[in-house]
């Protein structure tokens, strides 16, 4: 038990590659489409891809945050959309308390809840950060087509 944090990237395909001049067929839809084992409704040829780019554990901070700032302050365990600009300014946040751990509060300030993990800005405080930047680096390298969501589990 306990705070489980996960960020997905989605990604919409089609069975029509509109890139192509003539009407051609999407190779990455293809590849998915059998990797599922070939199956699509007939009236939408179309997946969507959607996968696990980060994970936390008990790193309140970055949870209260995401539901402060995204989800209108409510948390109830529901996808949160997270736009790429909303990453980019979690990103930088988190870099101005790693240079200035005095902001800590003031920027990042931790949540309590249902174990929730340590409220401290301690060694497993900062860690998190540095885990968060790592893993929203990543999540940017992803082109401008995959959309972002954020869901906790306790």
């Amino acid at each position: 038990m306990g705070l489980d944090m996960y960020l997905h990237a989605k990604k919409y395909e089609s069975n029509y590659n509109f890139q192509i001049e003539q009407n051609g067929e999407n190779e990455v839809f293809n590849t998915v489409l059998t990797a599922i084992g070939g199956y699509v409704t007939p009236n939408s040829p179309s997946i969507e891809v959607s996968t696990t780019i980060g994970y936390w554990r008990k790193v309140n901070a970055i949870h209260n945050w995401f539901v402060k700032n995204l989800a209108n302050g409510v948390d109830e365990c529901q996808p949160i959309y997270v736009p790429r600009e909303k990453l980019v300014e979690l990103r930088l946040l988190c870099k101005q308390v790693l240079k200035d751990k005095s902001l800590a509060g003031k920027l990042l300030p931790t949540g309590s809840g249902f174990f929730f993990g340590s409220t401290e800005f301690d060694e497993w405080y900062f860690r998190g950060l540095e885990d968060t930047v790592a893993q929203i680096e990543k999540a940017l390298h992803l082109d401008e087509e995959w959309s972002f969501e954020y869901q906790a589990s306790w």
